[in-house]
């Protein structure tokens, strides 16, 4: 489906189509847990590894803090970090400790989606169905996800990274304006504006300027309002591409407004459930992008591995991209 053949009065039948037509349901066994993941293995890694030359490091993620872009929207708020004990205690003497041996500890109480993240693959359904065709209350119950918990990609999340810098190729400034659908041939446009091949078992990393823009403008309506962000005809490349994992620096990864009149984030649906795709959100990729640019490479080791958290769905991360 091309951008300019969606019909938007009617996203019930696109993401039907959609999703009949890309579905990985099956693709790897009926007890599959890693969806996309199964394209990233050994020799994907061994080449990703491959590319650190001079050994410099990026960091990936916003802050993990109380000024971050939540606004409480589905109870999803910013870190709270509160201390346990402190180097006050320690010199007051209040720790209990013998020779004057002190330390601090502390707490942190957060949604694990509330700043740069994984989305696992429980963590979005179509018609009460999640990944690999199974029952939706049989997968994720309050006890968590019983089938498909997100630490089951803990050891996986590894290998060659793709910086695909839309807003510097298409937009201006370096930046997408919001409510800008990335199309296949966006992307296909700017890999080549790279000179860079995306394909099997790669790690995409999709920079659009939003969050660039929301360090000089204030975080504004980042987490949950307009933004550039894919387009729902990409859900084919997505598919056809063999990507192991695609992360954005916006909110929700797919372009906000959503393509049709009456729709919530469409993309998601088909692309988690069907797919089985390994979907990142609010990634800092603006430094990378810097170096990315200045020495005309794209491409470089990555590894974002999600915390192990029994039956989560989804993970906070910091990625680090080694170039």
């Amino acid at each position: 489906m091309s951008a300019d053949r969606i019909d938007r009065t009617d996203p019930e039948a696109a993401i039907a189509e959609a999703a009949k037509a890309y579905s990985n349901w099956g693709r790897w066994g009926e007890d599959d847990v890693l969806g996309t993941l199964n394209f990233l293995d050994e020799a994907k890694r061994r080449e990703g590894a491959a590319l650190i030359r001079d050994g410099v490091s990026f960091s990936l993620s916003q802050a993990f803090d109380m000024d971050g872009p939540q606004k409480g929207w589905r109870r999803r708020t910013n870190p709270v970090h509160t201390m346990l004990a402190t180097g006050t205690d320690a010199a007051l003497g209040g720790q209990g400790f013998p020779h004057g041996f002190g330390g601090a500890d502390d707490v942190i109480a957060m949604p694990l989606q509330c700043s740069t993240q994984w989305d696992g693959l429980g963590h979005i359904f179509d018609h009460g169905t999640a990944w690999n065709g199974r029952p939706a209350e049989k997968v994720v119950t309050s006890e968590g996800d019983l089938v498909t918990g997100i630490e089951h990609m803990a050891p996986h999340v590894a290998g060659r990274g793709v910086l695909l810098d839309v807003g510097l190729v298409v937009g201006q400034d370096g930046e997408l304006p919001d409510g800008f659908a990335i199309t296949e041939e966006h992307l296909a446009a700017t890999a080549a504006a790279h000179g860079v091949s995306v394909g099997r078992g790669d790690l995409v990393l999709v920079r659009t300027g939003r969050l660039a823009r929301a360090r000089h403008e204030g975080w504004g309506d980042y987490a949950g309002g307009p933004a550039p962000g894919l387009s729902f005809s990409t859900a084919g490349w997505l598919h056809r591409s063999e990507i192991a994992g695609i992360a954005t620096d916006t909110w929700g990864f797919e372009v906000r407004p959503n393509e049709f009149d009456h729709a919530f984030q469409p993309l998601h649906q088909v692309a988690i459930p069907h797919i089985g795709l390994l979907i990142g959100e609010m990634w800092d990729l603006d430094a990378l992008a810097s170096h990315c640019a200045a020495d005309g490479r794209y491409e470089f080791w990555l590894t974002a591995a999600p915390l192990p958290i029994t039956g989560s769905v989804g993970s906070p991360v910091n990625p680090i991209a080694v170039k």
